[in-house]
This record gives C-alpha cells, structure tokens and sequence, in this order.
C-alpha cells in the first residue's frame, strides 16, 4: 500500500507546496505591483481556486472516463505554465492570468480518486491520511519557507519558478513510481447520477465544511501580511516570526488529530475541535492591539487548519460511491476551492470598508453554526468492507446484494479477482455478507 500511495502523495504534496509558498507574501506583494487594489489583490490571492472550482469535476469526469495519469499530467502542464506566467509578471493582472492558469490544473480530486482505486477500503484511512498529511506538512513548510526564499533569494518570482519545476518534476514521479488503477466492474449501468450526489446529505455536510475551512484559510493568508506590516510596522523579512510558530504549533496538532479521527473514529469530534479553534483564533486577530496576541491568534487558527487537513479527504471519500467517485470528490475539492477564491475576494473587498473586529464577530457565529451542522452528521466508522475471494464465491450470486438496504454498495475488482462489499455493520456482519453469497 505504501509504495503505491507514497509516490502519489508526494505528487500532490509538492503541488500544494507549489501553491502554497506565495500566499504568506503574496498579498504584500501583489499590492506593489502596477494597477494593483485590495480588491484585485483578493482575487489574485485566491484567483488560482476560481479555475480550481471550474475545472474540478470536468477533470474529475475525465478520469473516470478516460483514465487518472493521462488527466494528471494535463493538469500539472497547465499548473506549470501558470507558474511561468506568474513568475515573468510585472503587472498585476499578468499575475492575475498566471494564477488563473494555475488553478485550471485541477488534479486534487483525481490524486484522491486514484489512491481509492488502488487502496483497500481498510487501509484508505491510512492512506489518505498520510495524503493529508503530506499537504498539511507542505502547508506548514511553505509558512516558513515562502517568506524566507521570497526576502533572500530573488523574490516571490522565486517562488514560482520553484513551483513550475516542483509540477515537471512530479510527471516524473508519476511515471516512474506510481502503479495503473485497477479494472473495476461495479454495480451500475448507468451513468454517475448528479441528482444522487447533491441530494445526499452527509456530501452536503463535507462540501460545506471545506469550503468553509478553505474560506478561512484564505481569509487569514489575505489579511495576516498586510496587518503585520501596515499595522504593526514588520517588515516582509520578519513574516517568519508568525509562520514558525504557527508551522511547529500546526505539525504537532496533525498526528493526534489524526489518531484520533482514522484509529477511534472520532472523526466528528476533530472536526468540532478544529472550528472551535477557528472561531477562538478569529476573535483573538480581530481584537488584537499587539502584534504579540496577533500571533497567538494566528497559531491558533494553523492548529485548527492542520487538525482538519489529514482528515478531509478520507472522511469525503467515505461518502462516495466507486463509479462516481473521481466526479464526488471533483465537487468535493470545488466547493474547497469556491471557498478559497471567496475568502480571497472578500477578504479584498471588505477590508477596508469594515472593521476586522466586527467581520470576525460574522465568522465567529458562522463557526457556531457549522459545529451543530457537524454534529448532525452521521459517523462513518459504522461502515465496514468484505473482500471477498471469486474462486469461493460465484461471480452471479452478486445480484443477491441488489436492493438490500445494509449493503451500500458492491463492485468486482478484475484485477485482484475479489468481489468487495462495503455494509453497515450495525445491521450485518461480514459472516452475514458470506451468507447472502453462498
């Protein structure tokens, strides 16, 4: 399992590393180029999540027709090219076009896709975790890393020189290390049923939430560098004194939040947590008259952040069906996106006109709101899967599980020549499974 989701993890680890290591001084930066408003700068900010939204789920259907490495690498091409014109910007809306080229790379939910092709159900928790994992780990890296490479070595347009080399070579990777999905027969005939996936209410619930954590993260990255250096007088050269912090504080909250959600189940739990920590951090930078408790603020919300990062995917994952998964999770990774580009925006544009202490009171009662959401929803430790061996059971004794409301879903794997039955096991066992397929 290891050495096929490493690989792929590491592909999508370097191209949010790619993204994210602009965003601590890309505000700051943006704001001194030619033509440049707060307005135009939020949406430079989160330009690059408009294209991301657009281009999810075509990219997502693409994969499930066509293939996942061929629709991966066209979006790693298009993630490079954007870098280029990013990097050779000298006006604002050049940059603008760059990171709009940028996000039309839309290969998140394909990356994601893909490890569920290749990964049992029992180990996909593992293995989205660590795909989590390796992104929160890119994004705390990038905290540090962004605004130091940016003030001592050539500027931000450094920095996406480095990111288009980090998306060529993760073509590399993608070639040399990374297996071909397997041959899957599943249980439907028919097409992926968009009316099914946006009436379902648990994908409801987690397309909400990311598109509200990625909100907030924007958000934060729009106005952290402006108060610092407007406000508070810092210089771009010392942003590192916020990012370490909140980089270390964020890497040590990941692995007991991860623990704690794919190993007991409390993936509920974690999530409430990490809004709380929203909520508090918000609070603390609207109404902070240093920049000492600016920090603290700031520290907080990243340990919020990296809680929920290791989990997302995998919890979303959970919720989507083997036919439709690369177009589920194409509207999963667009509502995130949505959300980016719309913190981004109105970051810009209500910055100036009203007070940060009054717009963290707004997202204070949001985050009241998404925790009783949260609770709502059902968990989906419940869930368990069978794998069971077609040289015991017969392949045309599958139609027993036709209609049958414990079992969630069924589909043949040709490659591994296993009939995988995932149930509620509240309502049947595996035993109980066995038997309908005897």
């Amino acid at each position: 399992m290891m050495k096929s989701v490493i690989p792929l993890s590491s592909i999508i680890a370097l191209r949010f590393l790619g993204l994210f290591l602009v965003l601590p001084v890309l505000s700051a930066y943006a704001l001194n180029l030619k033509g440049a408003t707060n307005e135009v700068v939020g949406i430079v900010v989160g330009g690059y999540a408009l294209t991301q939204m657009l281009f999810q789920v075509p990219f997502g259907i693409m994969s499930d027709k066509l293939g996942r490495k061929g629709t991966i690498v066209t979006g790693l091409l298009l993630f490079a090219i954007g870098s280029y014109f990013c990097a050779i910007s000298d006006d604002i809306y050049t940059l603008m076009f760059g990171r709009f080229l940028q996000g039309a790379g839309a290969i998140g939910a394909v990356v994601t896709a893909m490890i569920s092709d290749i990964v049992k159900e029992e180990q996909r928790p593992k293995a989205m975790a660590l795909m989590g994992g390796s992104i929160a780990i890119s994004f705390a890296v990038s905290m540090l890393a962004g605004p130091t490479i940016s003030a001592y070595a050539g500027g931000v347009s450094t920095l996406f020189y480095i990111t288009m080399f980090l998306a060529l070579g993760s073509i590399i990777i993608l070639f040399k290390a990374v297996p071909e999905s397997p041959r899957i027969t599943h249980t439907y005939n028919k097409k992926a049923n968009l009316k099914q996936i946006f009436s379902n209410s648990n994908l409801i619930k987690m397309n909400i939430t990311n598109f509200l954590q990625k909100g907030l993260m924007t958000f934060a990255f729009m106005i952290i560098p402006i108060v610092l250096i407007h406000q508070f007088n810092w210089d771009i050269k010392e942003l590192w004194k916020v990012y370490l912090p909140a980089m270390i504080l964020g890497v040590a909250s990941m692995g007991p939040a991860a623990v704690m959600a794919e190993k007991k189940g409390k993936f509920k739990e974690i999530l409430i947590i990490g809004i709380t920590f929203f909520a508090i951090s918000y609070l603390i930078i609207g109404n902070s008259s240093s920049s000492f408790t600016f920090v603290i603020g700031v520290m907080i919300f990243f340990a919020g952040f990296n809680m929920h990062e290791p989990i997302m995917q995998s919890l979303a994952s959970k919720f989507a069906k083997v036919h439709q998964r690369g177009l589920m999770l194409g509207i999963f990774n667009a509502c995130g996106y949505l959300g980016t580009f719309c913190g981004g925006l109105i970051g810009g544009i209500f910055y100036e006109d009203v007070s940060l202490s009054k717009l963290v009171i707004a997202i204070a009662i949001v985050c009241v709101i998404w925790i009783i959401l949260i609770i709502t929803m059902p968990n989906p430790a419940k869930r368990r899967t069978a794998y069971l061996s077609l040289d015991k059971y017969k392949r045309d004794n599958t139609q027993k599980l036709h209609d049958i409301a414990h079992i969630d879903e069924w589909y043949i794997n040709e490659s591994e020549n296993i009939i995988v039955v995932k149930y509620d096991s509240h309502l049947i066992d595996e035993d109980g499974v066995k038997n309908l397929l005897k």
